[in-house]
């Protein structure tokens, strides 16, 4: 096996250790200079973090034990991407009993999803949690102005007292935490990647909110990172990282998830993670992620499988004899709730060892920011021009209005066969769109062969956006938003919610073009539009 040959390489080139050793040469290219993958050396410490958070454990239950105390019930993390998505993993595998809050994970700039949860506001009796490494992030900041007005209307001065800040330390949230007597603000270490910050306080703190047990979590990922620093073939975040990039070097790029139903949270945390990380300079692995599973037939000879259960999901396990006997890679992978701290850890390390065998940098998003910058730049162009800048302009269309940047020509690609679908969503939020849209992705693999992704905007921006741009060209994006039936402003700025959900879709758009990504827009301007509907009608003209 491809993977086998690879990990002999890795372990004679002592890989694993070297990582453990902060040796930032392992993740540049032969004969590239240091400077190349400068940031690396700021960006290790996530490998300390199961034994620099154990001593954590007790004063973050305390804190979740005062929140109780308090009568906190809802708890709210307003955050993006890393900040977000490991919390979302851990409170999916927390207690569920009386006293534990419920933990909403707010990732969004969506109109409709921001009013819906203000009206449902109860003060006295919800926390905010705002986390953001960079302390700045748009989303994150904008919906810390909104909440916070919202909750001063009832509570006054003691507004403060529902408010949690995690960052890192000199940033600007932290700052603003300290000036409004914030409950409680949790420092990060610097050297942290957002990404790469589910087991330091960026998933930690809500965790213990819901009760999760802290001390048994950083107890299996210490266990599993000490198995991951040896320079042995049996390394489990070798094994992990060798698979996905030896299947990506003969084009099985496409890394499919299958799993448990109960372990979705797990996957997305996963497609972050690893697109992310490796999508760029061309190169990278994207992971398929809440594609509906199909036939063995269905799959074409783009895919590597990672086969992620619970124990005694005997279907799943048929089905990985079926795709192995068909000639399929296929990595296995059982899941105990015991184990998700140690699970945590090993993708984190096979990523970071899949990046190195790439020859890809694991640690920066350089597409990631251009993105940010453009949504910034379509913001100040309505504000100095009244209107957003659209290039190439919409025609109008049966429903809706559309607009299209064809893909680069690139003579005789072979990879151009191996391409995928990526549904990028802006519509108004609607709790059965996923279904919709899973059944939709089955029907386009049957009728294309074609993989799928779907990403809800602008959250997909900071997981898959860094390799819809950065990886190889062979996607088609179908951008699709509306106008919104309603407008919040931001506070303290001249735009709305809507217009910044806007901005960011229309940055993306731009960011792809800007790629020579092959990418069509579709907007609808009806607010009270069946948009599950309209996007069966446009993805079934899609053969």
């Amino acid at each position: 096996m491809l993977s086998t040959t690879l990990i002999d390489q890795l372990v004679a080139d002592r890989i694993a250790s070297r990582i453990f050793a902060r040796d930032v040469s392992v993740f540049a290219p032969a004969g590239s200079p240091l400077d190349r993958v400068g940031n690396v050396k700021h960006r290790l410490d996530w490998l300390a973090a199961p034994e620099t958070f154990a001593p954590r454990a007790t004063g973050l239950a305390n804190f979740a034990h005062d929140c109780r105390d308090d009568q906190i019930r809802t708890v709210y993390l307003l955050g993006m991407g890393g900040s977000s998505l490991g919390a979302e993993v851990l409170a999916a595998f927390g207690p569920t009993d009386a006293y534990a809050p419920q933990l909403v994970i707010v990732d969004t700039s969506d109109e409709r999803t921001i009013r819906e949860i203000t009206d449902a506001l109860a003060p006295p009796q919800t926390l905010f949690v705002v986390a953001s490494k960079s302390g700045t992030t748009i989303e994150a900041m904008s919906l810390e102005h909104h909440f916070w007005n919202a909750m001063e209307d009832t509570l006054g001065d003691q507004t403060g007292r529902h408010f949690v800040a995690i960052t890192d330390p000199g940033t600007r949230l932290a700052s603003l935490a300290r000036d409004h007597h914030y409950r409680e603000s949790f420092l990060n270490p610097p050297d942290i990647g957002g990404r790469y910050s589910a087991l330091s306080l960026f998933g930690l703190v809500p965790a213990a909110i819901v009760r999760h047990p802290i001390d048994a979590l950083l107890d299996s990922a210490r266990a599993m990172a000490a198995a991951c620093g040896e320079d042995a073939a049996t390394n489990p975040g070798l094994e992990l990282g060798a698979f996905m990039a030896s299947a990506a070097t003969v084009g099985r790029d496409k890394l499919t998830m299958l799993t448990s139903p109960e372990l979705a949270s797990l996957a997305a945390w996963i497609e972050q993670l690893v697109a992310e990380s490796t999508g760029k300079d061309g190169r990278g692995i994207l992971p398929i992620v809440g594609e509906p599973i199909g036939k063995v037939r269905e799959y074409g000879d783009d895919r590597a499988f990672v086969i992620l259960a619970s124990a005694g999901a005997a279907e799943l396990a048929a089905l990985g004899d079926e795709l192995m006997h068909a000639g399929h890679p296929v990595f296995r992978i059982e899941m105990t709730p015991e184990a998700l701290g140690g699970e945590l850890f090993r993708w984190e390390f096979a990523t970071a060892v899949a990046g190195r065998a790439l020859g890809v940098n694991p640690f920066d998003e350089p597409n990631v920011a251009d993105a940010k910058r453009r949504t910034q730049a379509q913001l100040d162009a309505r504000r100095s021009l009244g209107a957003f800048r659209l290039d190439p302009p919409f025609e109008r269309g049966p429903g809706y209005s559309r607009r299209e940047h064809a893909r680069e020509a690139a003579g005789d690609d072979p990879d151009a066969a191996r391409g995928y679908v990526a549904i990028l969503d802006y519509l108004p939020f609607e709790p059965t769109r996923a279904d919709v849209i899973a059944r939709l992705r089955g029907a386009l693999r049957r009728r294309s062969g074609l993989a799928t992704t779907y990403g809800v905007g602008p959250r997909y921006l900071h997981s898959t956006g860094q390799y819809h741009k950065g990886g190889p060209n062979t996607g088609l994006f179908l951008l699709f938003t509306a106008v919104d039936g309603s407008v919040t402003a931001v506070p303290g700025t001249d735009y709305t919610f809507s217009a910044l959900k806007f901005a960011q879709a229309l940055g993306d758009f731009e960011a792809l073009a800007a790629a020579g990504r092959h990418v069509v827009h579709y907007h609808f301007e009806d607010p009270s539009a069946d948009y599950s509907a309209a996007l069966e009608s446009v993805l079934r003209s899609y053969k």
